[in-house]
């Protein structure tokens, strides 16, 4: 390829030297443009691959069109071969090479060295342009490589895929890729720098898109698909002329990717081997999402088991859970609640496991299991955190956790609140609304001493416990944002726990850890007799058994 003809500008005054310099060129396979003066050659030099320049020239000399050609930005590359039958001491020769020529022939020179200089030059420039050419692409991959390896979702790795693939090849760019749940997205970049665009897919697209280019077994290739055949694959493509197509797989049976861009892009191989090596990192970075999805799925189901499946119906109270983990790419964590019919009380419990790990949502699961058992043996809250705190210590030595026990009295609305380092609960009653129960020290440390503070639920009331994944970022303070739930609750709803709960949530956006809540709220009592209305009002407001 690099001796392959070019397109030859040959400059001279003097018609007979034109047409034999011409003639010995096109014999030899090459094309020739013509140029009579300096300007003409200036005017002209951008369509050369290479120039054939006399020294004497009418309007300007030689010396000084090769040093223009070789200031200008745009023609700079373009090689040179100054000719002269008059300028032939090695003082012109010297300064014509100085001034940029590659080569500096006597005239007249022997057709054979012509053509051996020219086919020369040409093949060392052209070799010169493809090093450089790669060097371009492969800095370009290895850029969008990184990109690619830092995507976090399926969408966000399409969308750096193709922009790499448009930026890379100066040209629009279509990726096809199948998500785990079968779901097909085609994502299009129509030039350099442009928006991507997202599209769906119908089922099997992107094994009929691959199909021309790789065989069922194949794990990558690449070639060529003519326009028309790609019109009938993808009909709205942004592609429209002849293609270069590139698929990968990882594994045999799993849907390829593909990606597809303008042939117009493409001088030679070494551009095929770029496109093969994106498209196999698509492919890599796909599989390590889809690994990481389906651990994450079985580590979130196996998080989630761990929570109750129902929660105890309790006379005259509704009770509303929420757990919401970070994201769907967040590591499980160590959040949980819990709720128990004890005799003749509830005891209600939240707490969360130091760390975000499987090994975070095992703990938790142990202690949670521990608390059930303790919490059945009848157990008062207090001996119940001073024996799982024993339990975390015998076997998990080193991890931490806070936990906050509640113990409702159905009958009164009484509270005894025993914490060990958790959040305070927050207690809505009307347009008031506090916080109660901070304090003591998280379980996992050789000594027990938890908070231990006793409330009262009035009817009508809301208690609203929650981890600190609700409330907690990292560049605001956590008291700002405690103050900022206490204000929000005082013009909610608390009755309708649902509504309240989603609301609480709508707060603060995506959250970076996990959030457990348990929203509790004790009804009004109905007096039936409206005789009987004053002293339901009073029996509403006393706090019976309150110590």
């Amino acid at each position: 390829m690099n001796d392959a003809p070019g397109m030859i500008l040959v400059v001279d005054d003097v018609e007979a030297k034109r047409y034999l310099l011409a003639t010995w060129l096109l014999r030899a396979g090459h094309q020739v443009i013509e140029a009579t003066t300096g300007q003409e050659a200036l005017d002209r030099v951008s369509a050369a691959d290479l120039v054939i320049l006399d020294v004497n020239l009418p309007d300007m000399s030689g010396f000084e069109v090769c040093r223009q050609i070789r200031s200008n930005p745009l023609t700079a590359a373009t090689p040179i071969v100054q000719v002269s039958a008059t300028a032939v001491a090695v003082a012109d020769r010297a300064h014509g090479l100085t001034q940029g020529a590659d080569a500096y022939l006597i005239d007249p020179a022997e057709p054979d060295e012509l053509i051996a200089v020219v086919t020369a030059i040409l093949r060392y420039y052209r070799a010169r342009h493809r090093a450089e050419r790669t060097a371009s692409l492969l800095k370009e991959l290895a850029s969008v490589t990184l990109d690619i390896n830092a995507a976090e979702t399926f969408d966000q790795l399409a969308s750096v895929a193709v922009s790499g693939a448009a930026r890379i090849f100066g040209t629009p760019a279509v990726l096809f890729l199948e998500l785990p749940d079968g779901q097909v997205r085609r994502t299009s970049a129509a030039s350099p720098g442009s928006e991507p665009v997202r599209h769906g897919g119908r089922a099997g697209l992107v094994d009929r898109v691959a199909g021309p280019v790789l065989e069922p077994n194949e794990a990558s290739a690449v070639g060529a698909v003519s326009g028309a055949d790609w019109r009938r694959l993808v009909p709205e493509s942004v592609l429209q002329a002849d293609i270069c197509l590139a698929a990968a797989r990882t594994k045999r049976g799993r849907p390829p990717v593909a990606i597809a861009v303008d042939r117009e892009g493409f001088s030679g191989e070494d551009e095929q081997h770029v496109l093969r090596q994106l498209v196999q990192s698509v492919a890599l970075s796909i599989e390590a999402l889809r690994s990481y999805a389906e651990e994450h799925m079985i580590a979130l189901t196996l998080q989630r088991s761990f929570l109750p499946t129902s929660l105890p119906e309790i006379p005259g109270f509704a009770m509303s859970t929420r757990y919401i983990p970070a994201s769907d790419q967040a590591a499980v964590g160590g959040d949980f609640y819990e709720a128990l019919i004890v005799p003749g009380r509830v005891l209600i419990a939240i707490g969360d496991v130091q760390g975000h790990s499987l090994h975070a949502a095992t703990v938790m699961g142990e202690l949670r299991h521990a608390l059930r058992a303790y919490a059945s043996e009848g157990h008062s809250p207090a001996a119940i955190t001073g024996l799982v705190n024993a339990v975390l210590q015998r076997y998990h030595p080193g991890i931490i956790a806070t936990l906050c026990l509640v113990l409702l009295d159905p009958a009164t609305g009484n509270l005894e609140i025993v914490n060990c380092g958790h959040l305070p609960i927050l207690m809505i009653s009307g347009p008031e609304a506090t916080y109660v129960g901070e304090g003591g020290l998280m379980l996992g440390l050789p000594v027990n001493k938890p908070h231990t503070e006793t409330a009262y639920l009035p009817e009508g009331g809301t208690a609203v416990l929650i981890t600190d994944g609700l409330v907690e970022e990292r560049r605001i303070s956590l008291d700002v944002n405690l103050e900022k739930l206490r204000t929000a609750v005082r013009d909610a709803d608390s009755s309708d726990v649902e509504a309240l709960s989603n609301h609480l949530l709508s707060l603060f956006g995506a959250r970076e850890d996990d959030v457990a809540m348990i929203v509790l709220h004790r009804a009004r009592q109905s007096c039936g007799d409206p005789s009987e209305e004053d002293t339901c009002a009073a029996g509403s407001s006393s706090r019976p058994g309150r110590s």
